[in-house]
């Protein structure tokens, strides 16, 4: 299968995530948002134990001392900040304001020169220069077009690019739970392996390394419950219910991730 099939693939597989009209017409709240809070927390957690992980590993090899480094999807930083000392300066794409605001505090504390971008990666390619090296970390879940995003990547990045995603799709855990409250049937794919394969043929000499992921998804059940009240787009009063559910169904604790490193030269 070519790359072009493999796209269309991905997109087509991609877009049967897509929660139905009739309960997305009643959710509460955004069922797809992030916590800046949230991410911000993890982002302190990644800079107060680093993570000697294949993602972290791989691109710290491949960035020289004081090297430009592109972080798509960044979030408040938690995959480019923990290399602070190494970095000359740093490329941040992301579409949430809040996320590059959190960044950019913690990127001035630690004294990173940075270049904050809000937007979608490719369509703000062209205002990123040729780096050392990139890295997208937890993001092409969100990409439809994963083709076009690989290509942009590959082309602003004269060194390594690295990825780093869950070997399924995040929410895929929750599917018994859309089950259980809404008698919805969630998708199995896309998975990691549909990314490395699209990457492959895309001509990208592709490595992989896969781990257990270093963190827990929740640290409490009444985390987890407020959490899938939002995810599954019920009233966050039935908070209760949803956590009665989870241990009825012997879903908690949630068993961690798998997550995948893919990268290329």
């Amino acid at each position: 299968m070519d790359a072009e099939e493999l796209a269309a693939r991905w997109r087509e597989r991609l877009e049967s995530w897509a929660i139905p009209a009739e309960i997305m017409a009643k959710a509460p709240a955004d069922p797809w948002g992030h916590s800046p809070e949230r991410f911000g927390a993890r982002t302190d957690r990644a800079l107060a134990e680093p993570d000697d992980g294949p993602t972290m590993t791989r691109l710290s090899e491949a960035l020289p001392d004081k090297g430009t480094l592109l972080d798509v999807g960044s979030g408040p930083g938690a995959a480019s900040l923990p290399l602070h000392e190494r970095i000359g300066h740093l490329y941040a794409v992301d579409s949430s304001a809040p996320m590059l605001e959190g960044l950019a505090a913690r990127a001035e504390k630690l004294g990173v020169p940075l270049t904050a971008i809000e937007g979608r990666w490719p369509d703000v390619a062209d205002q990123v220069p040729v780096v050392d090296a990139a890295v997208a970390a937890h993001v092409v879940y969100n990409v439809p077009d994963l083709a076009d995003f690989l290509r942009a990547l590959d082309a602003r990045t004269q060194g390594r690019v690295v990825l780093e995603l869950p070997h399924r799709h995040p929410m895929s855990w929750m599917t018994p739970l859309w089950e259980h409250f809404h008698g919805v049937d969630r998708p199995v794919r896309p998975i990691a392996e549909d990314c490395v394969a699209l990457a492959a043929a895309l001509g990208y000499a592709v490595q992989v390394e896969e781990r257990e992921a270093p963190l827990e998804r929740f640290t409490s059940l009444e985390e987890l419950a407020r959490s899938v009240c939002r995810r599954v787009c019920l009233d966050p009063s039935r908070a209760q219910e949803v956590a009665d559910t989870v241990l009825a169904l012997g879903m908690w604790p949630v068993p961690r991730d798998r997550w995948v490193t893919i990268w290329w030269e």
